[in-house]
């Protein structure tokens, strides 16, 4: 690796500084938990080789959140800089697009504002680009911080809630597996953004009352359909704060609901155009066989049981995605115009 970036940049030629990473931190009214990710950031050990940078990405906050970003600012670190930008447009995926376009580096490594890194986490990011040059993208293992214990059988349902734990070894996501995994802690390839992610997506979060989640997973499905690869990297460790409210039946059968009406953008992704109406059928036909195996090994724990409502949720919706797109997304869209 050549030396950092801990000399300041000359007034004359403030282009002569590279920048090899980016961390970038979307975020919505996160005034109380960015303090903590930005905590972590400050004593990250083993960058000495790299420079890097860090970006927030107030996604329309209502709160103080630039305040906080300001405050932080004002002592901050020169050699790896903390710069503070906004995405007026309500969603996840305009947050990440806006991120993309800001970074000034070729890696951009995402944390959401209740993601914290491990010590050696930029570090490890930037190593495992060096090793796997194919890798378009890969996650980070992620380990969950429960404010409360979750309900019983809740591991059934956790990796829903970005929680990814595949193992101490580097894991290729294979595309005929059809899994990939979360935002959180997900490194990304400017390049392989830039060349396979279109401008305009169907799926943009959880935002001003639409259900449309997975957006994360739709830009990995442009990617990973591509020449470039999805990776799993275990040496890349976070903790996810998952509050007590997220645990809650009121939270998670929204949330579940929105994974599955969203399913069927993701599953066509990796479809060839013509296969697409065989393919749906088939998909459909899985999901009425899960639904009917379902309840017949359930039966009435899925009033009591939260995985088992949860999971019946996921394949109701998922068997109802298709007809809930071209709905709200390709009718309604055209409505407006």
């Amino acid at each position: 690796m050549r030396s950092g970036c801990n000399e300041k940049a000359t007034p004359m030629k403030p282009q002569a500084t590279k920048i090899d990473f980016t961390v970038a931190i979307p975020t919505y009214n996160g005034e109380r938990r960015l303090p903590e990710v930005l905590d972590r950031l400050l004593t990250q050990i083993n960058t000495e080789n790299i420079c890097w940078e860090i970006i927030v990405i107030d996604n329309n906050s209502t709160d103080n959140t630039a305040k906080v970003v300001q405050a932080y600012q004002e002592n901050w670190p020169q050699n790896f800089p903390l710069r503070y930008i906004q995405e007026k447009k309500q969603g996840a995926a305009f947050a990440r697009e806006k991120a993309v376009e800001a970074a000034k580096s070729p890696l951009i490594g995402f944390l959401d504002d209740d993601n914290l890194p491990a010590p050696d986490w930029v570090a490890s990011a930037y190593a495992f680009s060096e090793k796997y040059p194919q890798a378009g993208a890969y996650a980070s293992l992620v380990h969950p911080l429960y404010e409360v214990e979750p309900p019983e059988n809740f591991d059934r349902i956790a990796p829903f809630l970005a929680i990814t734990q595949r193992g101490p070894n580097p894991l290729r996501y294979e595309p005929h597996q059809k899994v990939l995994p979360p935002s959180a802690g997900l490194v990304v390839r400017k390049q392989a953004w830039l060349e396979c992610v279109p401008s305009k997506l169907i799926l943009t979060g959880r935002a001003n009352g639409k259900m449309l989640t997975s957006e994360d997973l739709e830009v990995l499905s442009y990617i990973q359909r591509s020449a470039w690869e999805i990776w799993y990297n275990p040496a890349m460790q976070i903790g996810h704060k998952i509050p007590h409210w997220r645990l809650n039946k009121e939270y998670l059968i929204p949330f579940i609901r929105g994974i599955g009406l969203s399913r069927h953008v993701t599953r066509m992704l990796s479809v060839k155009t013509w296969q697409r109406p065989l393919a749906m059928l088939a998909y459909m036909a899985n999901d009425i066989r899960k639904i009917i195996f379902h309840v017949l090994k359930y039966r009435t724990q899925i009033k009591t049981d939260l995985a088992a409502a949860c999971e019946m949720h996921l394949y109701l919706t998922s068997l109802m995605s298709p007809f809930f797109i071209w709905k709200k997304v390709y009718l309604d869209s055209q409505s407006q115009t």
